[in-house]
């Protein structure tokens, strides 16, 4: 439903890459597949560090993929949610919508970047995970700048004005549904706003696709590279990070 890649993939690259465990207390906490366990926690030193709340939901949600609730992959890399807080910051974000909530933590970054009047649009289809999201917005005083909206997000997307709304989108949902995202929020956006789009790299799966998710991506990266309604780069962040400005 949200995110994703097979963790058979991510654990075969690990050992091929070094064969010794993560050093993370959470073998299951994301990280980026183009990285050792070494570097990947040499850039989290160098990186602004999570606070409470944040470490929290990132432990909590480990803990639930170390129990094999919900795939690791789900979450995104802490790094990466740095990245988007700062992104929202800096951009003088005020209306933003997320496509793919889950517990919450790239919501949780994205409602900090923005000002006390600003708002997050979340839709999602999940009750049980958008609780566990709800609670540490609300440790971190951010819950009123996030509604949420439970349903088909494709049905949820189509059902907003088609008028420009948005400074910045992250998506990060059903990826044979990506495309469609995409078109529903060109008309949607603000001018010079920003499409962010998870997992586009899928493991590095885009150069021979396994699996429908993974054709769907590496066609729509084709697509995008020559589609004159977007600026577009991918960059190798965590699993792939595609930034869209709408022309």
């Amino acid at each position: 439903m949200i995110g994703g890649y097979d963790l058979r993939v991510d654990l075969r690259i690990d050992l091929r890459v070094d064969p010794r465990p993560p050093p993370s207390r959470h073998a299951m906490t994301p990280r980026s597949f183009l990285l050792t366990p070494e570097l990947g926690d040499y850039v989290r030193s160098r990186s602004e560090p999570l606070d409470d709340v944040a470490a929290d939901l990132v432990a909590e949600t480990a803990a639930m993929a170390d129990r094999g609730e919900v795939s690791p992959t789900y979450q995104i890399a802490p790094e990466q949610g740095v990245f988007m807080q700062l992104l929202t910051r800096a951009l003088g974000v005020r209306h933003a919508v997320e496509i793919g909530t889950f517990t919450g933590l790239s919501a949780l970054c994205v409602a900090r970047g923005l000002p006390a009047d600003g708002s997050l649009l979340c839709l999602d289809d999940s009750e049980k995970w958008t609780a566990i999201a709800r609670r540490y917005w609300a440790r971190a005083g951010v819950a009123d700048r996030i509604e949420v909206r439970l349903g088909d997000a494709h049905e949820s997307l189509r059902a907003l004005p088609a008028e420009p709304t948005f400074d910045l989108a992250f998506v990060d949902a059903d990826k044979t549904g990506y495309a469609d995202y995409v078109d529903q929020l060109h008309p949607r956006m603000a001018d010079n706003g920003l499409v962010l789009l998870d997992n586009t790299l899928r493991e590095g799966r885009v150069l021979a696709p396994e699996t429908d998710d993974d054709r769907a991506i590496a066609e729509l990266n084709r697509a995008l590279a020559a589609d004159p309604r977007w600026e577009t780069v991918l960059l190798p962040v965590s699993d792939g990070l595609t930034v869209l400005r709408r022309r």
